[in-house]
């Protein structure tokens, strides 16, 4: 495995949370139905340009971005490329930094071959408001295949309204598979910079690591499968916070989803449910924390 160089003290990783996820979507009226369902929240931002059309939810620590191909063009013919050969589901992760020319420096340094940083400003479809962000992305060679962005935003995104009974107030975690633990262990903790919070066997896992971004966890995770992929690693699945956890399964098998029964999570204190439709194909949990 290649050696990483410590980062000097200057060039510590400027990561402070998730920003948002990016579902690519064939149907994005249909995505936008299922996700208003799943998290109880309506749409917070529309915006369409650049071969792409996109719908976003913010929640309390993150926003989830849906994107679908829009018009024609290099942009909007990837887009459909991608969702032929891989189907629907999490395309990227972009993490929010505190100063994007930090970050850069320290990707650059790390040799993760940053695109330069873009400034990018952004107007809702719906209500005319505008948005400013500076954006740099790491070279997916590097990244084992996960699409991985960086962003500094000028202003908050507006919420996204409740729109139902117990609300997805949050991510929980990320989860990403690997077939390489060591590799990815030196992605996420010695090149970005994320503190490791769990690095373990499980019975049914080879490993599972947990690394801290902001108040969320990237759970990355070894599970050997026949013909999996040495080289690349993927975004898998999301899990969900919400409050009270019988309520939102109770809303949503009202609204024809399959949830399994609630079951206690990994971690101590956390009780869980698995959402089995009515997520674009993408494995979804609902948590409920540990009460404080």
């Amino acid at each position: 495995m290649p050696i990483v160089p410590a980062a000097a003290p200057e060039e510590r990783s400027a990561i402070t949370a998730i920003d948002h996820l990016v579902v690519l979507v064939g149907d994005l009226p249909a995505a936008v139905a299922t996700y208003q369902t799943l998290l109880a929240r309506a749409p917070a931002w529309h915006a369409t340009g650049d071969g792409s059309e996109n719908v976003l939810f913010t929640l309390d620590n993150m926003s989830l971005e849906l994107m679908a191909p829009a018009g024609s063009g290099g942009t909007a013919d990837r887009i459909r490329a991608v969702i032929n050969l891989q189907g629907e589901g999490l395309a990227s992760l972009c993490f929010r930094v505190s100063d994007i020319g930090r970050m850069h420096r320290r990707l650059g340094r790390l040799a993760m071959q940053p695109d330069p940083v873009a400034s990018v400003e952004g107007r809702d479809t719906r209500t005319g408001a505008t948005l400013s962000w500076k954006r740099t992305r790491a070279a997916t060679s590097v990244t084992r295949g996960v699409r991985l962005f960086f962003l500094e935003l000028d202003a908050e995104r507006p919420r996204s309204d409740i729109s139902g009974t117990a609300p997805v107030t949050g991510l929980d975690h990320i989860v990403v598979s690997t077939s390489d633990p060591e590799r990815a262990a030196a992605l996420y903790g010695s090149r970005l910079g994320l503190d490791m919070a769990l690095d373990r066997a499980q019975q049914e896992l080879r490993r599972l690591m947990f690394f801290r971004c902001g108040d969320v966890n990237i759970e990355v995770v070894h599970r050997p499968v026949a013909g999996s992929d040495a080289e690349h690693d993927k975004l898998w699945g999301v899990s969900w916070r919400v409050e009270d956890l019988d309520a939102a399964r109770a809303r949503l098998i009202d609204a024809g989803l399959t949830v399994t029964e609630p079951r206690a999570g990994r971690r101590p204190g956390t009780r869980v449910v698995t959402v089995r439709s009515g997520t674009c194909r993408i494995p979804t949990l609902l948590v409920q924390p540990e009460a404080k």
